[in-house]
């Protein structure tokens, strides 16, 4: 792969990255809710299902997802449920205070809480097929064709360290307007709008239409 199309790839994929999507709203309500460290140690639930996607895109497989209309369907409409059951969650969930535990307590409450979180982020990243389509269909405009396995490995571990630069960004973002938000009721209000947006993200999913093969 050529450096000239790799430097025009670098700021086309950043945008891409980020784009305010359902996974990004988790940073910023993770690193509200629970710290920048918190929110970018779960986010690797979320690079792990985008460098799956990856592999299966480099295959060739995301194509034929892609051209499924049932495997499509099933997939856009499981991913929109999830998103607008999290949406819910959020909507109707309070602050998490530890402070009052015990060490070993709050210890084994932030390592459970660290597995759920990075789950979530998981599920959210692969139930969303317009991830498969970014690598389906933007990724082969910069692949070399005489070292497709190289470039394409090349693009998809850009994307990833991109991805968790973005990552970082909109915890730090989430973290500060935690800080803001300063109390229950701040807290309230934060949630009701992260978990508004996310069930907004899940509805625009659910009519998010196949792309023409």
């Amino acid at each position: 792969m050529s450096f000239q199309n790799y430097w025009l790839f670098l700021p086309a994929c950043f945008a891409i990255n980020m784009a305010l999507g359902p996974n990004n709203v988790l940073s910023i309500s993770n690193g509200a809710r629970n710290g920048v460290r918190c929110a970018v140690l779960a986010a690797f639930g979320r690079l792990l299902a985008f460098a799956g996607m990856i592999a299966i895109a480099g295959l060739g497989l995301g194509a034929l997802l892609l051209a499924s209309e049932t495997l499509f369907t099933l997939l856009k409409f499981g991913g929109a449920a999830y998103l607008v059951w999290i949406g819910i969650k959020l909507f109707r969930s309070g602050p998490d205070l530890l402070s009052n535990a015990s060490e070993e307590v709050a210890s084994s409450r932030t390592t459970n809480k660290l597995r759920r979180l990075a789950k979530q982020e998981f599920l959210v990243a692969a139930g969303n097929p317009k991830a498969i389509l970014v690598f389906t269909a933007f990724f082969p405009q910069f692949v070399d064709r005489s070292a497709y396995a190289m470039s394409f490995a090349v693009l998809g571990s850009t994307f990833l360290m991109l991805e968790l630069v973005a990552i970082a960004i909109y915890a730090v973002i989430g973290a500060r307007l935690g800080t803001l938000a300063n109390g229950s009721r701040g807290f309230g209000w934060f949630n009701r709008v992260s978990g508004s947006v996310m069930i907004g993200f899940g509805l625009l999913l659910a009519f998010l239409r196949r792309p023409a093969t």
